[in-house]
């Protein structure tokens, strides 16, 4: 593994030890690769996905925008999928990305979609 994916790991894993997502309030978890991105809500109690959204879904690819932008549209997305289950507020994982650019651009999408964290 490199330095920069070891050094990620270890921030998740320290992360993950101070917070966990219940019924109530489950854990908003992103995953970043070079071209995609993907959103997940999280139950930890259960061991479930909530919800789940990606930049690989139709409503998506179907807008022609820059990377940052589809990361936008995905936090829109799992608010809209969330709010339809009733779940309103949840708890932000950044899964060891720096809180900037296309992570922060979920982050804004899910909040201006209706999710409080």
């Amino acid at each position: 593994m490199h330095a920069k994916t070891e050094r990620r790991k270890k921030i998740q894993l320290s992360v993950r030890r101070k917070i966990s997502g219940v019924n109530t309030r489950p854990r908003l978890t992103v995953f970043r690769s070079n071209t995609e991105i993907y959103a997940q809500l999280i139950d930890d109690v259960s061991g479930v996905t909530i919800a789940a959204a990606s930049s690989k879904e139709k409503d998506v690819v179907a807008q022609k925008v820059n990377k940052t932008e589809k990361s936008k549209l995905v936090g829109q997305a799992i608010a809209r999928k969330a709010t339809e289950l009733g779940v309103t507020n949840c708890v932000f994982d950044r899964s060891g990305y720096l809180y900037h650019g296309r992570v922060k651009a979920v982050a804004d999408g899910a909040r201006e979609g209706g999710l409080k964290f």
